[in-house]
């Protein structure tokens, strides 16, 4: 607008001038009213575009959904989708209710209590997000199996013979899933809940000791009910990653609608009865997140105070101190040392059958494919952050936001989706290379793993996207209007003033993306092109044949690597309260 206001005012005093210089003056203004309005139509086709290709796999779905499954789906809706459901909720209010005892019980004790180890424990607990569930799957069953060192310990110690001769908790079953599950997804509920703590107003909760009231009065009374929204959020968020979950519910035989999609897609040979399948799943999801908003609606909890000052805290001693440390130490040593444990010992005993040329292979395409997935996230997620900004219009930031959706889309759902626009692109591009230069090329995006990185960005958007907003929400407006005013573009803007600031913003979702990549096995097992392997699919490929420790090297790769999010993490919430205060 600057610029077209400029031209018009220079035609003004240009109109008793040249007529020829006149006659310039108006077709310059025209091409600056032409370009303006070019750039807003291409800043609208690009955001469009964005969008379609967010909800292209979601659309593909239901279209999908609404096609002719055979006599499959009858069967389905008889036999397996009952039982599926009835499964998945089950293992979902399990993994819930776990997640929330030991979330909210371990974040209580490192917030508000003091006792030895209570520094370390506050990023410990955090560490059992770097391995992925069905490698903690595949080691307890290491682990607890009747060949196991657990039951060969117990058979040696009182003389058992058989089986038969003790009882002996079932791992591969509903109730071991849910366990290995929550031990692994705990974090996010711990997280969320710790923050909520670690922001209550010191003030509440000394005016409640001082009305006399003791830790578990002033626990379940006034903290707790403080920090529900938080605990929603955590729980919602364990819940959904239990449902995009396949590879433990398939080593431990659990039937969910998860295995039901992956089983009637590859084994029924019906992706028609996958994408209804599928469709039931959205439904969960959708009412999981209708569920955690109405969590959160009605609750508006404000601070009477900005002075954060320490919480008040309660030194414990003897047997209490003692109970302390094991509740904390507990989900650690079970969620990850034992399982890291079994990986370094299987990969110390069977290196040579691990160190193989398929596992470098793997190695090159888990890190070829995150490292092209984490850039192409960082770069759409940041336009699409600072388009919403610069904007500063509600439907735009609705429309922007919407583009992060993907996440809570499992990652089986998703790759039925996005198999039929892929497929209908492939074979277009492959009908008019061999019309126009007789060329032979197939199918080239689900042979290339394009297909992989498109569902990749779809499902990890909402990291970089988050991470754009989240930086560009630190930067005073004042510095981009001063380089507005400079003469620069918004894109100019971008590249020399915000894309510094936000740097480690970007770089630390990019990193996020990288990681959850590497780790990411529903859309990787649906999507890859054949006799290709990342180091998830290689894990989960070995544990399918019941040699897990031919795969135990790939799976201590895909573990170190994931520690670096955790470490990025226990910085970040290490550094959150220290700002407040």
């Amino acid at each position: 607008m600057h610029d077209i206001a400029a031209d018009v005012k220079q035609t003004q005093l240009e109109l008793l001038g040249d007529p020829v210089k006149e006659s310039s003056l108006f077709d310059q203004l025209w091409r600056s009213i032409l370009t303006a309005n070019l750039r807003t139509w291409i800043g609208w086709a690009l955001l469009a575009l964005l969008l379609f290709f967010v909800l292209a796999p979601i659309l593909s779905l239901l279209i999908l959904a609404l096609g002719d499954a055979g006599d499959v789906w009858p069967h389905l809706v008889r036999t397996v989708l009952p039982r599926a459901v009835l499964t998945t909720a089950q293992m979902m209010l399990g993994v819930g209710a776990l997640t929330i005892l030991l979330g909210v019980s371990t974040a209580w004790l490192v917030t508000m209590c003091r006792f030895p180890g209570h520094s370390f424990f506050q990023w410990a607990l955090l560490v059992p997000l770097a391995i992925p569930t069905y490698i903690v799957a595949y080691t307890s069953v290491e682990l607890l199996d009747y060949t196991g060192p657990a039951q060969t310990f117990i058979r040696w110690l009182f003389g058992f013979q058989t089986a038969r001769d003790y009882w002996f908790p079932e791992i591969r079953s509903l109730g071991g899933a849910i366990v290995v599950m929550s031990l692994v997804l705990y974090p996010y509920v711990y997280l969320t809940t710790r923050a909520s703590f670690m922001l209550q107003s010191a003030c509440s909760l000394d005016v409640s000791r001082t009305l006399g009231a003791g830790p578990l009065r002033l626990f379940f009374k006034v903290a707790l009910p403080l920090a529900r929204p938080a605990i929603v959020v955590g729980a919602t968020l364990a819940m959904m990653e239990c449902l995009n979950d396949i590879g433990a519910v398939e080593f431990f035989g659990v039937k969910t609608l998860t295995f039901s999609v992956y089983d009637t897609w590859l084994n029924r040979s019906s992706l028609a009865g996958a994408a209804q399948i599928s469709s039931v799943m959205l439904i969960v999801v959708l009412f999981l997140l209708w569920l955690e908003r109405r969590g959160r609606r009605h609750q508006r909890y404000h601070v009477t105070t900005r002075r954060y000052q320490a919480l008040p805290s309660y030194w414990l001693t003897g047997w209490r101190s003692a109970l302390a440390i094991l509740i904390c130490a507990l989900p650690i040593v079970l969620g990850f040392v034992l399982p890291t444990m079994v990986l370094l010992r299987s990969s110390f005993y069977h290196w040579q059958d691990n160190l193989s040329a398929e596992f470098v292979q793997a190695c090159f395409n888990s890190l070829g494919l995150a490292l092209i997935a984490a850039l192409l996230t960082a770069s759409i997620g940041t336009a699409l952050a600072y388009m919403a900004r610069i904007q500063n219009k509600g439907y735009v930031s609705a429309i922007t936001r919407l583009s992060s959706i993907g996440y809570a889309v499992p990652g089986t759902v998703l790759a039925v989706g996005i198999l039929i626009p892929v497929a209908l692109l492939d074979n277009w591009i492959a009908a008019s290379m061999k019309s126009w230069f007789g060329l032979t090329v197939g199918l080239l995006l689900l042979s290339s793993g394009a297909a992989m990185l498109y569902a990749y960005c779809v499902r990890f958007m909402a990291m970089s996207y988050g991470a754009g907003e989240t930086g560009l929400q630190r930067i005073s407006s004042n510095l981009e209007a001063a380089s507005r005013t400079l003469g620069r573009t918004p894109f100019q803007t971008l590249v020399a003033v915000d894309l510094p600031l936000i740097r480690p913003a970007l770089i630390s979702g990019a990193l996020l993306v990288f990681v959850d990549v590497m780790k990411e096995l529903p859309a990787t097992i649906l999507l890859r092109p054949f006799n290709f392997d990342t180091l998830a699919t290689l894990v989960y490929g070995q544990a399918s044949l019941e040699a897990f420790e031919k795969g135990s090297l790939a799976a201590l790769a895909i573990v170190l690597v994931g520690i670096v999010p955790v470490i990025l993490l226990s910085r970040t919430s290490g550094r959150s309260y220290t700002e407040q205060s």
